[in-house]
């Protein structure tokens, strides 16, 4: 048995057990559960694949919930997954020499999560998520989206650990809307006790984006990003794209150009030149836009897939073929491989 336990936390995940258990059970991981009051088959279904499972009185906070689980463990290496995820790839030496190596720093692994971007385009999105640490010097705080911080208080350390986990619950739209709605709930009451955690606004905005209600997400990121904060973290990064994605869903195309302000701090992510490349792209500036584009296809792979490759060439494409210049559009479209939209536009341009 490897000397790390999966602690997570569960409600009514019949659905999703056998999918998520299944292969961590195979690994020889410990698996320990605690149950909030689940009404279906998942407690029943639980205990094929462990006997560490036990109720937790919900009470509207998270990381209680998780130290819970966390504290029933028989080791102190701790891996926390969720029920809508899934294994997808795992280095075991490399998380042996990682515990063995790294007594207090928190590991991060990569989700995998689809997305819908902008007019429909879907693709998946990479994010790092802290999810691997020792409890002897870690735990959770927040009662909603809680986060890993150390018990003695001082600034987290985070090293990157070679798993993947697949998170499919993005796929199911109505799970996703119950849940940020769930969530927004959670959210708001934290935010009375603390108005002015930008954190909590940024969460806040992304609930209401799941929600789709745009004008709302954008005051909270608004919100959000009025404060001094730090352009290398993971969420503000995320927050300034997912603030320009929902300006852009709310028609609000003059707002969105006021990015182009914060356009330094930003630049390194290719996920945000792209993003400045549609802003441009809606409000009729296509010169600006192309640039935009093409600098995103010189840029390293970003955390949405396609993002430098086949989606930058794909609006390259629109805008040639808007504007009348076929031929352009064509060799565009051409370069997108096999990216339906693109194939679809070439197809009909051949015609």
């Amino acid at each position: 048995m490897l000397p790390i336990s999966v602690c997570m936390i569960a409600k009514n995940e019949e659905s999703n057990v056998h999918n998520c258990l299944a292969p961590l059970k195979k690994l020889g991981f410990e698996l320990v559960i605690a149950d909030t009051g689940s009404a279906d088959q998942s407690m029943s279904l639980i205990s094929q694949y462990t006997d560490q499972l036990y109720h937790f009185e919900w009470t509207n906070d998270f990381s209680a919930a998780r130290n819970f689980s966390i504290s029933k463990a028989s080791h102190d290496w701790i891996l926390v997954v969720d029920f809508d995820e899934y294994l997808k790839d795992i280095n075991i030496s490399a998380l042996i020499s990682f515990i063995n190596s790294h007594r207090k720093e928190i590991g991060t692994i990569t989700r995998l999560n689809p997305c819908n971007l902008l007019s429909g385009q879907t693709s998946t999105m990479t994010e790092q998520v802290a999810r691997l640490f020792n409890r002897k010097y870690n735990h959770y705080c927040g009662i909603i989206h809680e986060q890993v911080f150390p018990i003695i208080e001082s600034a987290p350390v985070y090293c990157p650990v070679d798993i993947s986990l697949y998170h499919h619950g993005y796929e199911e739209e109505d799970a996703l809307t119950a849940k940020a709605s769930r969530n927004l709930d959670l959210l708001l009451l934290a935010l009375k006790d603390a108005p002015d955690d930008p954190y909590l606004l940024f969460q806040t905005g992304k609930c209401y984006q799941i929600l789709k209600d745009y004008p709302a997400a954008c005051q909270y990121f608004d919100a959000g990003l009025s404060f001094d904060i730090d352009p290398a973290l993971a969420y503000v990064q995320e927050m300034v794209e997912s603030y320009g994605y929902c300006l852009l869903e709310a028609k609000e195309y003059d707002a969105a150009l006021g990015l182009a302000n914060v356009y330094e701090l930003f630049s390194f992510q290719t996920d945000f030149v792209f993003l400045m490349g549609l802003i441009y792209m809606h409000n009729a500036l296509f010169d600006q836009a192309i640039t935009e584009f093409q600098k995103a296809v010189s840029m390293k792979n970003g955390k949405t897939t396609g993002i430098n490759s086949y989606m930058p060439n794909y609006n390259i494409g629109v805008i040639y073929e808007c504007i009348g210049k076929k031929e352009n559009a064509m060799k565009y479209y051409a370069k997108c491989g096999n990216y339906a939209p693109a194939k679809q536009r070439l197809s009909l341009l051949q015609t």
